[in-house]
């Protein structure tokens, strides 16, 4: 019986297992309320299923990816990055376009004063560097990932020339024993969304959100566009191919788990699954992926200038194109510096805020503002970060294939 169910559900799209599980979490919350901590365990065990094992995936896909890597392989991270911070400033600007044709007036509340917030960018930066120095060991149990990073890379470079065929051997299987453990993970999806969102609607449902309506929309509208507008154009200067099919794929398969999830570093594993069924080099997004969800920030952009200028315009601050231009480069830095993790952006905020001369008192208010809507604020923000991930890293890679004129419409969606 359980085999039969089992061979039931592997023909069943895990997109469309993900809709039912979406549609009876609401359910369960309007119909029968009681049950809503009961289905949230579910959730918790599956958010806590993907962080526990995306810090130990990523580190030893990353060391494998080195170990295994050709002598004369072209292997480059560059077209990446560059894109990376291009569609981190760019959606920056987006962001305060938009906080310009619809300014927004913000009802200030005491923040909790035991939230520390970075003094700087300086301090940003200072975090970053010891992140990438962090003791190993540290870095997995704390999923610090720009350490894992670093270490897998310095740990697999070394081990690239000096390691014997049966070592190779062994990170190859590795590799594979952890990537099938992932498999198992996300095949649970379904029941752990439902959790999930029974959990977010139940305890907040939408009436906490009602008093900042305006500033979700100039929010939620800076995402669209970005998604919507300005990635695909993107992806187009650099495919010269219809990308909608790429984008609504991102958007699909790994934007829905990272809204949520509301975590980038969680949703690692997820996107890693996907550019594999994109038919990617291994080479390259074992590597791309989790960097993405370290650095590639848009929508942690987006919500740091708007919420900025959203404070500046309660005080009656005049702010100039100079000064938008310099919220734009601070929110790009900032973002870049953001952890991977539900609500990360929020506590850059008063980075951006000391822009304007603004007291870190009234920052802390305003990140106070940023939790009450990060139920809806922040699902939409990680989906837009953890999908353009996987979105520029496989722009990066269509445009080479479009370059040696191998890349057909079909490469841009993913298998089955």
């Amino acid at each position: 019986m359980f085999k039969s169910i089992a061979a039931l559900l592997k023909r069943i799209p895990l997109i469309y297992q993900i809709l039912v599980g979406l549609v009876i979490g609401i359910s369960a919350t309007i119909v029968a309320p009681e049950v809503v901590p009961f289905l949230s365990i579910f959730g918790n065990l599956f958010v806590k299923a993907l962080k526990g094992v995306a810090p130990l995936l990523v580190f030893i896909l990353v060391l494998n990816a080195m170990i295994q890597r050709k002598k004369d392989g072209n292997i480059t991270m560059k077209p990446i990055v560059i894109l990376y911070v291009f569609g981190t400033f760019a959606a920056s600007i987006v962001g305060v376009a938009m906080s310009f044709l619809f300014p927004t007036n913000l009802h200030l509340q005491l923040a909790d004063a035991s939230v520390k917030a970075p003094s700087g960018i300086a301090e940003v930066l200072h975090n970053v560097i010891l992140n990438i120095v962090d003791n190993p060991v540290n870095a997995l149990i704390n999923a610090n990932y720009i350490g894992i990073l670093a270490w897998a890379l310095i740990i697999g470079f070394a081990l690239h020339s000096s390691a014997s065929d049966s070592t190779k051997s062994f990170f190859q299987d590795l590799a594979t024993a952890i990537t099938k453990v992932v498999t198992w993970v996300i095949r649970f999806a379904p029941i752990g969304i439902m959790g999930l969102v029974a959990e977010s609607v139940g305890a907040s449902g939408l009436s906490a959100l009602l008093g900042y309506v305006q500033l979700l929309g100039v929010l939620i509208g800076s995402y669209a566009l970005v998604s919507f507008a300005m990635n695909p154009l993107i992806v187009f200067f650099y495919t010269h191919k219809n990308p909608f099919p790429l984008v609504w794929t991102t958007l699909r398969e790994s934007g829905l788990y990272a809204f949520f999830t509301r975590s980038s570093a969680a949703n690692i594993p997820v996107n890693l699954d996907l550019c594999k069924r994109l038919g990617l080099n291994p080479d390259m997004y074992t590597i791309s992926i989790p960097l993405g969800a370290t650095i590639n920030m848009a929508g942690a952009s987006i919500t740091i200038s708007v919420l900025a200028l959203a404070a500046a315009h309660t005080l009656g601050i005049a702010v100039d194109f100079p000064t938008a231009l310099l919220l734009c480069l601070v929110s790009t830095v900032g973002a870049c510096g953001a952890s991977g993790v539900a609500g990360g952006s929020l506590l850059l905020i008063p980075v951006a805020c000391a822009s304007f001369g603004i007291s870190n008192d009234i920052a802390m208010q305003v990140v106070g503002v940023g939790f009450i809507i990060s139920v809806l604020e922040d699902a939409c923000e990680t989906a837009l970060n953890s999908s353009s991930d996987v979105l520029f890293t496989a722009t990066a890679e269509f445009a080479q294939r479009a370059k040696n004129g191998t890349l057909s419409s079909s490469d841009m969606v993913p298998k089955l």
